[in-house]
């Protein structure tokens, strides 16, 4: 099973449709694709196949320190994708912010990782908007 982290909470998975891989949606293009998986080492060029047609698109971390799907996300919002984002995998509350100004909607966590650490600790990154380094930086916080 898995855990639903919003700015609000905790959640249930309330997604109904499946998956496909992006392979899958580029051979068959002309089905209905709802709900796109997409690996970490995507080539970033091939994301605009993504922006029309597609309701959610899941990038997969398959490690707390790989970064790479926080690009894949910012490069998609930039693209002009508005359908639904969501982190998936080894996302720690550490990184929330950071996934949530990058674009992803919602971080889909291991119930694992949820009882090691629970929504008070998510929670305190989810002011993503108001906690911004730079404007502290500068003096404007």
């Amino acid at each position: 099973m898995s855990v639903i982290v919003t700015d609000t909470g905790f959640e249930a998975d309330d997604w109904i449709h499946d998956f496909v891989t992006f392979d899958h949606l580029a051979a068959n293009r002309d089905s209905a694709v709802v709900s796109v998986d997409l690996a970490s080492d995507t080539n970033p060029a091939e994301l605009p196949q993504l922006v029309d047609g597609v309701d959610m698109v899941r990038i997969d971390f398959p490690s707390f320190a790989d970064g790479r799907g926080f690009t894949l996300a910012r490069r998609l919002r930039l693209l002009g994708f508005q359908g639904r984002l969501r982190a998936k995998g080894h996302v720690i509350s550490e990184q929330y912010t950071m996934a949530r100004r990058s674009g992803f909607d919602e971080v889909e966590i291991s119930d694992d990782l949820a009882q090691r650490q629970p929504w008070e600790l998510w929670q305190t990154r989810a002011n993503w908007q108001e906690n911004d380094y730079q404007a502290r930086v500068r003096g404007n916080a």
